[in-house]
């Protein structure tokens, strides 16, 4: 091994050797440049421990594991595969004598899921897990788990350039060994821009900007392929020895090579960056840094089961790595493209792609592991709930796991092939139909970016793949030859591709809508746009491959056509009869519908709907609407105010809410009137409030009457209703002739609470509101009879109305 110059880990490389001399787990924290990825690997190689075993390094992206590969490798004056292996997706070179393999993340998972014992490997280091992603994530909750049961002497080692939050030594179970960083000042400056404007143009401007104004060669960091791609054709009018290249993990193997390459001698260089620039690779002879700000990250939506790209905010924490990439060798200088105060705004640090992802690969990966549940595993930033269990409930309803969550034949197969879960699912799904090989093909465009070129229709970037000579390509056809299976399987067509992708995502099969042009409706209930330029804009039907933006219309970017029989067949067309309630008429519309999800293909009406269909609606229309759309007249209403009355003046046992009890328990009480009707007006009040009362304990329903009556009889003989929901308590009207005699006030509630009578005139308006009758006839009755005498002659107005016959007639006439 050699090194022809110090690094700042060199000053803590004892310590961490003597720390895992006797400690299974170790974090080491150390800044970009201090040599963390280069040295401490080949330090622990020189370990007795080490001699048994091979040693893993996991890389967050291919590029970072192929540059530490090639350096380890040259550190060891060799090339890699030798005593320096590497293993991505589509690049392998390792051999026996391999003592420290390089590694994805993703191909680690795969590793530990084959062989949970890790047989012949001591240790495992878990490289730039600052960047926190749902893979490094995954394999360290099965790495830990591994060490715990089957392998103590397995040595896990935890590198990252800031410690996250959960990541400490209480809940790691380990120790912190921390070193400085190499880097030099950094100049900061801040250019304030327009938000409305785009961000590539204002990057373009200040990388000339900085090209004047400073010494060396540029990074700037760009959203995505598309604002890199715009950013080198605002650029292409530079002149001088300058170099502009892009770099993002679509580009081959070579060109990202020559994009961290230094520049040749006498010339400058600008490497146009995604956020894989930030932390992972060396680029040299940068000494400045452009930072527009922005980062493309996964949004998964757990509501349709899509991720998109979603443009955000950098975090404080990523800001501060950019800056970082100016001062590596040398002093440089770092544009932000925002104001100094915003950064206020700014999250300390990005999430964990564990909260925002799809989480299906990682339930089918864990189910395979053995683990059932969140709590079955040790994790630093633990799964949320929810979609933990969608995520479980899909992989159950695709036939992958069982309902106790334990993989299917089906399930562990799928898990197998390294696929996210839908293509896998897609993969095996077509292999029972002969489109094995095709499905392969059509896997391998989707989870590759930009194979196949950007057209929007599948079939053109199927014939593209399989006409492109590079290395990349060719290695993506042997992966999709082995996930398409032994049989034979030739199908190329246009809608063998579109048969084939709605196996795997039957929710994105659309229909167009009539009348406009490239707008679609998706089985899964959403709406779908192509541009109408497009030619797939005037496809009847289709399957959407990829999907982005959020809302109630997405913009298709990639699809297959699909004949109809084929859409119907693959998507499950079903045939139901409905019925809606109509609030006009108070009644229901029933019909027949034929639908492929959310998209209906028929519609005609039922004029004869079953009387439980009909019921049906009725029942759901009330448990929408409420009891106010029920005819009650006075009954039902009378009988809520009863129940309310007893529950206020007694409390126990009756009912809290009654409302509330009716409407959860429509179906023991309004279900059974339903039956024999087809409109809610022809349903009677009477018979609604005593449906209702059924829902009382029979001895409790009979004491309703005792405790709270509908009726007062008046001494005159009338029976009157008693309101009770009137202000002031239960209240009876009468005429005042028919309240006459020596009797007690009227009271409910076993006497506890008085009647409010109104009493009123002959031409039955109020003429005297008392809770205490006998006072009445003593008192105020003195002045109203002075009154009413004279306007009313022809009715009886005694003196003593306590000793008179009450009556509910006039006087007869003489």
């Amino acid at each position: 091994m050699t090194a022809d110059f110090d690094l700042p880990i060199d000053d803590v490389l004892p310590e961490i050797l003597k720390r895992l001399e006797t400690a299974r787990r170790l974090i080491l924290e150390a800044p970009p440049g201090a040599g963390k990825t280069t040295r401490t690997p080949l330090a622990l190689m020189t370990q007795p421990w080490a001699a048994a075993g091979r040693i893993l390094l996991l890389e967050p992206r291919r590029i970072a594991a192929r540059a530490a590969a090639e350096r380890l490798a040259a550190s060891l004056q060799e090339t890699v595969g030798e005593r320096i292996g590497l293993r991505t997706r589509l690049d392998v070179r390792t051999s026996a004598r391999a003592r420290i393999e390089v590694l994805t993340e993703g191909v680690f998972t795969r590793m530990i899921l084959s062989d949970p014992s890790l047989e012949g490997v001591s240790a495992v280091i878990f490289d730039e897990f600052h960047e926190r992603s749902l893979e490094a994530e995954a394999g360290l909750a099965f790495a830990l788990d591994a060490q715990s049961v089957l392998r103590e002497d397995l040595r896990i080692l935890v590198m990252s350039a800031t410690l996250p939050p959960n990541l400490t030594a209480a809940t790691f179970g380990a120790e912190v060994v921390s070193s400085a960083g190499r880097s030099h000042p950094v100049e900061t400056i801040y250019v304030e821009r327009d938000p409305r404007e785009r961000i590539d143009a204002d990057v373009a401007l200040v990388i000339r900007r900085a090209l004047r104004e400073q010494e060396g060669s540029v990074l700037a960091f760009l959203p995505g392929m598309a604002e890199i791609a715009r950013t080198a054709e605002a650029l292409s009018g530079l002149t001088g020895p300058i170099d502009v290249v892009p770099l993002h993990g679509s580009l081959s193997p070579a060109e990202q090579s020559a994009a961290i390459a230094p520049p040749s001698p006498g010339r400058r260089k600008v490497v146009l960056a995604t956020d894989l620039a930030e932390s992972a690779l060396t680029i040299e002879g940068v000494r400045v840094v452009v930072d527009g700000g922005l980062a493309r990250v996964p949004r998964h939506d757990v509501a349709t089961g899509a991720t998109r790209l979603e443009t955000v905010r950098i975090s404080i924490a990523n800001a501060d790595q950019r800056r970082g990439r100016a001062g590596r060798t040398a002093p440089g200088v770092c544009y932000r493209l925002w104001r100094e105060a915003e950064m206020r705004g700014f999250a300390p640090a990005p999430s964990p792609e564990i909260d925002n992802a799809d989480l299906t690969g990682l339930r089918l990966d864990a189910a395979r592991w053995g683990a059932r549940s969140v709590q079955d595993l040790t994790w630093l930033n633990p799964p949320r709930e929810t979609p933990w269990r969608l995520a479980g409930e899909r992989l159950i309803l695709a036939g992958a796991l069982t309902p106790a969550g334990e993989p299917t034949a089906l399930g562990a197969k799928v898990s197998e092939l390294a696929l996210p879960p839908r293509l896998g699912l897609m993969v095996m799904r077509a292999r029972e139909t002969g489109l094995g090989r095709l499905a392969g093909e059509i896997a391998a465009l989707l989870s590759e970016r930009d194979l196949g070129g950007r057209s929007s229709d599948l079939a053109d970037r199927l014939l593209r793949f399989r006409r492109d000579k590079s290395d990349r390509a060719r290695a993506m056809r042997d992966l999709a030859r082995r996930w398409g299976g032994p049989q034979a399987g030739t199908e190329t067509g246009d809608e063998a591709a579109g048969y084939v992708l709605g196996l795997g995502f039957p929710e994105r099969i659309a229909m167009a809508r009539p009348g406009a042009t490239g707008r679609f409706l998706l089985a899964g209930g959403r709406g779908g746009r192509l541009d109408e330029t497009d030619p797939m804009a005037r496809e009847r039907w289709l399957v959407a491959a990829d999907l982005t933006g959020s809302g109630a219309e997405l913009r298709i970017t990639l699809a297959a056509r699909i004949s109809e029989a084929d859409a119907l067949l693959v998507g499950g067309a079903s045939q139901s009869e409905e019925a809606l309630y109509d609030p006009a008429t108070m009644s229901v519309r029933a019909r027949r519908i034929r639908r492929l999800g959310g998209i209906v293909l028929e519609e005609t009406p039922l004029p004869q709907p079953s009387r439980r269909l009909v019921a049906g609606a009725l029942l759901d229309a009330v448990r929408e609407g409420g009891l106010d759309l029920l005819p009650t007249g006075e009954d039902l209403g009378r009988l809520i105010a009863r129940l309310a009355f007893l529950r206020a003046t007694i409390g126990d046992p009756w009912p809290e809410n009654f409302p509330k009890m009716l409407t959860d328990r429509l179906e023991d009480w309004l279900a059974p009137l339903l039956e024999t009707t087809r409109s809610l007006k022809d349903l009677e009040g009477p018979a609604l409030a005593q449906a209702a009362l059924s829902l009382l304990d029979w001895p409790l329903a009979r004491e309703l009457d005792r405790l709270a009556p509908g009726l007062w009889t008046t001494p005159a003989g009338r029976r009157i209703a008693i309101d009770y929901a009137a202000e002031g308590g239960p209240r009876a009207e009468c005429k005042v002739q028919e309240a006459f005699g020596p009797g007690d006030h009227p009271t409910v509630a076993d006497g506890r609470v008085g009647l409010t009578l109104a009493l009123l005139s002959p031409a039955m308006r109020p003429v005297a509101l008392t809770r205490d009758l006998p006072g009445f006839w003593k008192g105020g009755y003195g002045d109203m009879r002075k009154d009413m005498r004279g306007r009313y002659p022809k009715h009886d107005w005694p003196e003593d109305p306590a000793a008179a016959l009450p009556t509910s007639r006039a006087k007869p006439r003489s």
